[in-house]
């Protein structure tokens, strides 16, 4: 959650007369998430937002679960996946639950429509690449390793502009917030917080686009996009205010806490959601105590599942997991860092890993999508001979 914001024409008051140049009024729309009580921002449109020329296809984007039956560590390859299909139809999950979605892009063609996610918010990790996401609430640049927050219900298209681009997709059925604790009663961020509002880019400028012709607008919901054409373009917003928009934070602002021995997890967590939370791990300098042991303690699961996304550098505790790579560490096995780099740690002044983690409090289902990048031997490699064994 960023904070109050406002761009374009707006009335003083709220759900009062705000007349066009020909006499008629501008159609007030209230949009936000849980009911009347969370976030919400208020558009004006130039065309009532209910207005529907038809409705046509529906494409079903489901995915279908694998499951082997073992449970195991998992390291999901994805460095080689080949490009597919736009900023949209080109995501492939890998790993899902009923709270939260995690998926590969990497698009080679432009969107050619307008997207809308009715059930979830999305966190797009921008591994690598440049463009902007263009929304009604306006225009946001996008870089490598920014984390753009769309929240459901907004209508947007991606515009990549580099050559290669490569997203890194996070659905939340639920909100997706910054951590409570990072912030006091009033929003403001606290001192001790690893980032504040300075760090956030917001829309600076509205696209108001008042044209009519056939416009086409996928939207999400149950796993299928449904087709909606309306003879006016999307973007007909003259003003708006309130909480409720996109916007980015860059994973490079994430100002790491260290300290004098190991920190936990929870110092590196960037957003949350219903049962699950986000992690950015970034370059920092290592713990000073003089008897300190970098690399992170084995630890148990119980209650969670832990994903790593390895976006850039070399993670100090984990030896042959290339870029792009998931790792799975499901609850109720242990994990911990690999044969020798506990050693290797001791006295190394920092690590310059990048890496977004995804905790959750309920188990992850792989899909058939992650199944040919698997690499079935990463149980074994925390034994002394790596990857001489074999699953049975």
């Amino acid at each position: 959650m960023a904070f109050y914001h406002k761009l374009g024409k707006l009335p003083q008051k709220r759900h009062v007369q705000f007349r066009q140049p020909d006499g008629s009024l501008y159609q007030e729309q209230v949009i936000g998430t849980e009911g009347f009580s969370g976030i919400s921002s208020i558009l004006y449109h130039i065309n009532p937002p209910t207005k529907v020329k038809k409705i046509s296809t529906i494409e079903d984007i489901g995915y279908k679960e694998w499951n082997e039956g073992t449970l195991r560590h998992f390291h999901i390859r994805t460095l080689d996946a080949k490009p597919l299909g736009d900023p949209v139809s080109g995501r492939k999950v890998m790993l899902y639950n009923n709270d939260v979605s995690m998926a590969i892009c990497n698009p080679d063609k432009q969107m050619d429509y307008f997207y809308k996610n009715g059930e979830g918010d999305e966190v797009i990790f921008v591994h690598y690449g440049t463009g902007t996401l263009e929304s009604q609430y306006g225009s946001l640049d996008y870089h490598d390793g920014d984390y753009i927050v769309v929240p459901r219900g907004v209508i947007y298209r991606v515009v990549t502009k580099s050559e290669k681009t490569k997203f890194m997709v996070i659905e939340s059925k639920s909100p997706v917030y910054t951590p409570a604790r990072y912030k006091n009663s009033y929003g403001q961020y606290l001192e001790h917080s690893p980032f504040c509002e300075r760090d956030f880019r917001v829309p600076e400028t509205l696209l108001t686009v008042d044209e009519k012709g056939e416009f086409l607008v996928k939207i999400k919901k149950f796993n299928k996009l449904h087709h909606y054409i309306f003879d006016y373009h999307p973007f007909d917003i003259v003003g708006w205010d309130g909480y409720f928009y996109p916007w980015i934070f860059n994973i490079n602002d994430f100002m790491p806490i260290t300290g004098k021995i190991h920190q936990p997890p929870p110092v590196h967590q960037t957003f949350e959601g219903r049962n699950y939370v986000i992690c950015s791990f970034c370059p920092r300098l290592f713990d000073y105590h003089p008897d300190a042991i970098p690399a992170p303690y084995n630890h148990s699961n119980i209650d969670s599942d832990e994903v790593l996304y390895y976006v850039e550098g070399n993670f100090m505790s984990r030896k042959g997991v290339d870029v792009a790579s998931f790792t799975l560490h499901p609850g109720g096995i242990p994990h911990g860092p690999h044969p020798g780099t506990m050693e290797a740690s001791i006295g190394k002044k920092e690590t310059l890993e990048l890496a977004v983690m995804v905790d959750t409090f309920h188990p992850l289902k792989l899909t058939e999508h992650a199944k040919p990048y698997d690499l079935p031997n990463y149980p074994y490699t925390w034994n002394e001979e790596g990857h001489e064994a074999e699953i049975e």
